[in-house]
């Protein structure tokens, strides 16, 4: 029996490289393939503080069924990110283009100083701001007498009632406490 050269022991070894590389190379693109989507995150920054919020309410809109109704597929959570800026100091939210290029409404929720459990809604919308916007900074403190206590940013879609009574409705929605 002839002892293998180098050049066929080198051919052998490579030919088990490229082997091992090709499997390995198959099980990651599966793997990224299989690989769930996360859900969109806001990102949210007050006073040198960042906090990432993941939706607490996130619902998908499948396919019609026979009678023509939609039934999302719907998680929710607890998930409600806490971010206590300075009054005074705004908070400045990141939007991932997911909801950058949707209709969105954000709903602003503030004490009355001096007032404790008094509270004013202020409501802004993708229609306050240029298309396509990624940034939008809140005021903490948008009158004297008025400190911010929460923000929910909500996707909406227009929804119809039993009764033919068209409204809007959030499918998915980020919140995050200020104070």
């Amino acid at each position: 029996m002839t002892k293998p050269s180098t050049r066929t022991i080198l051919a052998l070894a490579l030919a088990a490289v490229l082997v091992v590389a090709a499997v390995t190379a198959g099980i990651v693109a599966v793997a990224v393939h299989d690989a769930r989507e996360p859900d969109p995150a806001v990102t949210a920054y007050a006073h040198g503080r960042t906090v990432t919020v993941p939706p607490y309410l996130y619902c998908t809109i499948g396919e019609p069924d026979q009678h023509g109704r939609v039934e999302p597929a719907c998680k929710r959570s607890e998930t409600v990110a806490q971010l206590n800026p300075p009054l005074g100091y705004p908070v400045q939210l990141s939007l991932p283009r997911h909801v950058s290029d949707a209709p969105w409404v954000m709903v602003l929720e503030y004490e009355q100083i001096g007032h404790p459990g008094k509270t004013v809604q202020h409501l802004a919308s993708y229609r306050n701001y240029p298309e396509g916007t990624r940034a939008v900074t809140v005021d903490s403190h948008p009158e004297p007498n008025l400190r911010l206590i929460g923000i929910e940013l909500q996707l909406l879609l227009l929804v119809r009632d039993e009764a033919g009574n068209e409204s809007f409705a959030p499918y998915q929605a980020w919140s995050i406490m200020a104070s």
